[in-house]
């Protein structure tokens, strides 16, 4: 009898080691996620919230096996909220890491330089993990960047994060003008800088075109630019199509060949380079710009110079079969 009951504690004691090798090493082995997944831990959720939804994503066994390996090696350090990649094959240990150093992901959405607003409105309504819906921001009043958000974050408060930015950026480059600036209020200060976003992409010259059209609006010449005669027809998108002489005759609010000064109002969403070269224009005399040929402009002080640059440019064209 004494006999029996020492094999049966030898059992019970190679059991519990069994148990207790199987529970550490649980610990570090691979995970049953044949692919990355992501979870949503909510905000408030605990530890316990969170090895239920790793169980329902397929990334641990057992929630509760996680749950009470996590308290037991975890060192007591609390899990954040946020979305969670979780690699493919990761440990428990390796999981409870992720959650607690908070590497979240990351989703970005992205405003190119010059986008005008009905354009971003369309990109962030097309945006099926974002909720919500949201008017056509105020043009001008978005600053073009690249946006991080959650998934299921309300478009709205995107949106206001993108008109934080500009209001940032505008006061603080306002505060920092050149005293030689055109614009005697940050508000045209955006709208020349849209006029400068559309007019050229190459960013070194941003401040040589905006000395242009400050030179232009000193001497009550038409600013002339043609980017201004599309927006009233698209509201910022592309024509499509050469515009006609009956659009550049046109007169609204907008079209700077059939008016002296500035628009109403942007026709873009500018960026913050294009409002530093209006703040800080170049030194220059130059009266007129052409295209190069090359993806940049020439620029000219007296329209003679210009009238040359122009035949240069026609002749560029007419050996590439564009006229």
């Amino acid at each position: 009898m004494r006999r029996f009951g020492c094999v049966i504690l030898l059992i019970g004691l190679a059991v519990a080691a069994f148990v207790g090798f199987r529970f550490v090493a649980g610990w570090k082995e691979q995970g049953p996620a044949a692919q990355d997944v992501s979870i949503t831990v909510p905000e408030g959720a605990t530890l316990s919230d969170a090895a239920v939804l790793l169980k329902r994503s397929g990334a641990v066994r057992s929630a509760d096996a996680f749950l009470t390996r996590a308290k037991v090696f975890g060192g007591g350090t609390s899990i954040k909220a946020g979305e969670f990649v979780i690699p493919a094959k990761a440990s428990n240990s390796d999981i409870l890491s992720i959650l607690q150093g908070g590497r979240t992901l990351t989703r970005l959405i992205t405003i190119p330089e010059g986008m005008p607003s009905i354009l971003v409105h369309e990109r962030l309504m097309a945006n099926d993990q974002l909720t919500g819906s949201i008017p056509v921001p105020q043009e001008g009043s978005v600053l073009p960047d690249s946006y991080a958000f959650d998934k299921g974050e309300p478009r709205a408060a995107v949106l206001k994060r993108m008109q934080g930015a500009m209001d940032k950026v505008l006061a603080d480059l306002w505060a920092a003008r050149a005293p030689d600036t055109i614009a005697k209020t940050p508000k045209e200060a955006v709208i020349l800088a849209s006029i400068v976003e559309k007019e050229t992409a190459v960013a070194a010259e941003r401040p040589t075109v905006a000395g242009v059209y400050s030179n232009r609006l000193r001497t009550n010449m038409m600013l002339q630019a043609d980017p201004t005669i599309i927006y009233p027809i698209t509201r910022g998108k592309p024509l499509g199509r050469r515009i006609r002489k009956s659009e550049i005759a046109a007169v609204n609010d907008y079209n700077t060949y059939a008016m002296v000064g500035l628009p109403k109002g942007p026709i873009a969403n500018p960026g913050r380079l294009s409002i530093l070269a209006v703040l800080h224009p170049a030194k220059t005399r130059a009266l007129y710009f052409v295209a190069d040929g090359k993806g940049g402009h020439i620029f000219a002080d007296t329209y003679q110079q210009h009238n040359e640059n122009v035949r240069k440019w026609f002749e560029i064209r007419r050996a590439r079969g564009e006229l």
